[in-house]
């Protein structure tokens, strides 16, 4: 089993920026893909960034040129920075890690999610 632990999530206002982390725990060995979804409220849950542990990286277009997803594999850490942040960026945004690469259905691992609030 792997656990995630998400921080930094918060309160800004439009415009600023956030760095959210995820730290993984357990059989962390065998975890390719690292990642970050978010869901809004009253929507499904949306991929927003992924990484895989030699760095590849993908993006929802939403947030391409805003958003950098990064990863620290000997801390088995990934990180979400969020900057030029809109309303429309606002949910709960949950850390995910797969053993497959970019894996097409879902993540095997989730974390609890920590909450964004973008004020307008």
């Amino acid at each position: 089993q792997v656990q995630l632990v998400e921080s930094g999530g918060g309160l800004v206002q439009a415009g600023g920026s956030l760095r959210l982390s995820c730290a993984a725990s357990g059989r962390t060995f065998n975890i390719d893909t690292m990642g970050w979804y978010r869901q809004a409220p009253g929507k499904q849950r949306d991929m927003v960034a992924g990484i895989t542990r030699i760095g590849e990286t993908n993006y929802a277009d939403s947030v391409k040129g805003r958003f950098t997803i990064s990863r620290d594999n000997a801390k088995n850490t990934a990180y979400l920075q969020m900057n030029s942040l809109k309303f429309e960026d606002t949910g709960v945004y949950y850390c995910v890690a797969d053993r497959a690469w970019f894996p097409k259905g879902d993540y095997d691992y989730w974390g609890q999610g920590t909450q964004v609030t973008v004020s307008s």
